[in-house]
């Protein structure tokens, strides 16, 4: 028996962008991103991607141990989503609904400045409780702001963690387990990520640049996004999941991209259609040497003829655990709304020759309308050798 498909509903997104969808959506038709600067950290200035808005919502004062910039940001992501949230719990009941979450730093930014505190006062500050920097803390605070009482979990893996979610929230409802699930991501900007890929000669002076020859690392950044996923019908589906881990190295991508083809393959045979089928991809794409040397040579082999393409962390940073939520609602973007075009590729225009040409969208294109089913694609590519590939129909 064929598992019954399972829907992309409302959407609630926080980033370098704007605080949601009404200041998202325009900025990134104009490719403007307000939180993309010049930042001070431990090592100097970084070039991040910032949220500029007010982070004003807090948790209730029953999980007020719990309060810290990155849960701040979920709270911004999911007040958007609430109304949906309230009315599916209303109609499947709190033990239906689940919250599958991805995150790659969670709080550690609260502990940093409660280490500082500490080694000033001598003691930790009054409001740092130990729950706000663990990894997996994500998904049952969430759970307990939405008083939801289905599975609550928390995936980290590096900058694949909140596409992974997608894959297991539908396994959830695939499997009758839930009958609707919260799924996305949530990522702060800390020093443990800025400095880390620092040392790894990783990051950007600048806006970072991806498939330019020029090049020449990320913008680490922050934000959150977060869908309600049901089996009930909707205009967006989820229609095809690739996973695979190929465990090359545990920072280097295979350079032949064996592992992510297995991934956009795998999508694309979940989903049954063809690669021509595709409409657009969002591309992983960090702008580092060998990221964007991999991807641009799996994408050229497992899409020969050509496919509209972009990388849009240029506008967000690369918010790790939050990344494929955020570049997977940019995609849903797409199709849900006619006036949402594909997203630019902001770079200086200055191809790599040894990398093969893309159809990198620079100018304002939509997808065409009025022409059956539509897919898109997400690239997702992590630390360890994990990747994952999503496909949507409309």
């Amino acid at each position: 028996m064929n598992a019954p498909s399972v829907y992309l509903h409302a959407l609630g997104m926080i980033n370098a962008l704007g605080g949601d969808l009404d200041r998202i959506v325009p900025a990134l038709a104009a490719a403007r991103a307000p939180g993309m600067a010049n930042a001070h950290t431990g090592i100097g200035e970084a070039f991040v991607g910032s949220v500029l808005a007010p982070l004003d919502l807090a948790p209730p004062a029953a999980l007020a141990r719990y309060d810290c910039r990155n849960n701040r940001l979920l709270l911004g992501a999911l007040a958007q989503i609430a109304p949906a949230v309230d009315a599916a719990r209303e109609r499947f009941g709190a033990d239906r609904i689940g919250v599958v979450l991805g995150t790659s730093t969670s709080g550690i930014e609260a502990a940093e400045a409660a280490f500082v505190y500490q080694a000033q006062a001598g003691d930790l500050p009054a409001n740092f409780n130990y729950r706000q920097m663990e990894i997996g803390t994500a998904a049952p605070f969430a759970a307990a702001v939405l008083d939801l009482r289905g599975p609550a979990f928390t995936i980290s893996t590096a900058c694949t963690s909140s596409a992974k979610a997608f894959a297991s929230a539908r396994r959830l409802l695939q499997l009758q387990l839930c009958d609707a699930v919260v799924v996305g991501g949530v990522d702060s900007l800390c020093e443990l990520t800025v400095q880390g890929f620092a040392s790894l000669e990783s990051t950007s002076g600048v806006r970072t640049n991806p498939m330019s020859r020029n090049r020449c690392g990320i913008n680490v950044g922050e934000g959150a996004a977060v869908f309600l996923m049901s089996r009930d019908e909707a205009a967006v589906r989820l229609a095809g999941v690739g996973e695979s881990s190929d465990a090359h190295h545990i920072s280097s991508p295979d350079p032949t991209g064996a592992g992510g083809e297995l991934a956009l393959r795998g999508a694309l045979a979940d989903a049954g259609i063809a690669p021509s089928a595709i409409g657009y991809v969002n591309l992983h794409a960090t702008a580092t040497r060998k990221n964007d040397e991999m991807e641009a040579h799996l994408m050229a082999r497992v899409f020969p003829g050509g496919v509209a393409t972009s990388g849009t962390k240029p506008l967000t940073g690369h918010q790790l655990g939050a990344a494929g939520a955020t570049e997977l609602g940019f995609a849903w973007l797409t199709l849900a709304r006619d006036d949402v075009a594909l997203p630019r590729h902001l770079w200086d225009g200055e191809a790599d020759p040894a990398l093969p040409a893309l159809d990198l969208v620079e100018s304002e294109r939509f997808l065409p309308r009025g022409v059956g089913e539509q897919y898109v694609m997400s690239n997702s590519f992590a630390f360890g050798g994990s990747n994952v590939s999503l496909i949507l129909a409309r």
